[in-house]
């Protein structure tokens, strides 16, 4: 009799085993296309990052089911971490493209991971606002170039989300350290807001010396 009970126990924990490392590297897997695809919406490359994010999608569909049946792996460490990536990838996309933000329901995860998943995008925004200044952009009449009104609207959404973030005080154990990286996306949002006021005070500097030039 406990030879049988053992053996079935062993069974099982040889099934979950199998199961955990492939959950392991579908992770792994998951996490990389989501970085190629964020890769890809830096450069500006819209089809490819929407190919990407096509096979993201069904990476993070194959990467649940094989955790459907053993709920301590589907909320593993691993496994939030690559859906969270999921959420940064589409939320992030959607954000520089300027379409409609996607929804816990529509990327298949629960709030925790879709609220650190949001944050990890709003600091992959600084990145994008860098980028945009760097390039010297046509100027307009008043002054302020398309670059920094580009910018300026992507500091809206860090904006926008850091507010939203900071409203979930609830403990970690609910909300996946949310916490930490709300205060991340807090310095990160500041830094950008000086890079950004910055360049606008230093472009509208050249606008007036060219002006002033011009009338001499």
């Amino acid at each position: 009799m406990l030879d049988s009970i053992t053996e079935g126990i062993r069974t099982d924990f040889v099934t979950k085993n199998a199961a955990r490392d492939a959950a392991i590297a579908r992770s792994r897997e998951l996490i990389r296309s989501c970085a190629e695809a964020i890769r890809a919406v830096h450069r500006r490359e819209w089809a490819d990052a929407e190919a990407k994010l096509v096979t993201v999608r069904a990476q993070a569909d194959t990467l649940r089911a094989t955790v459907a049946d053993y709920p301590d792996l589907a909320h593993s460490g691993y496994t939030l971490d690559a859906l969270k990536e999921v959420v940064e990838a589409f939320a992030t996309h959607a954000i520089v493209r300027g379409l409609e933000l996607p929804t816990p329901a529509d990327l298949s995860v629960d709030g925790a991971v879709y609220l650190n998943g949001l944050a990890e995008a709003a600091t992959e925004l600084r990145r994008f606002i860098l980028d945009i200044l760097r390039r010297e952009e046509t100027s307009s009449e008043d002054g302020a170039s398309v670059a920094s009104r580009e910018a300026g609207r992507l500091l809206d959404w860090m904006d926008a989300i850091y507010d939203q973030l900071i409203t979930f005080d609830f403990p970690d154990a609910i909300t996946g350290d949310l916490r930490r990286r709300t205060d991340a996306v807090r310095a990160v949002l500041e830094r950008t807001r000086g890079d950004l006021t910055t360049t606008i005070q230093q472009h509208r500097l050249q606008e007036a010396l060219r002006r002033a030039e011009g009338r001499g």
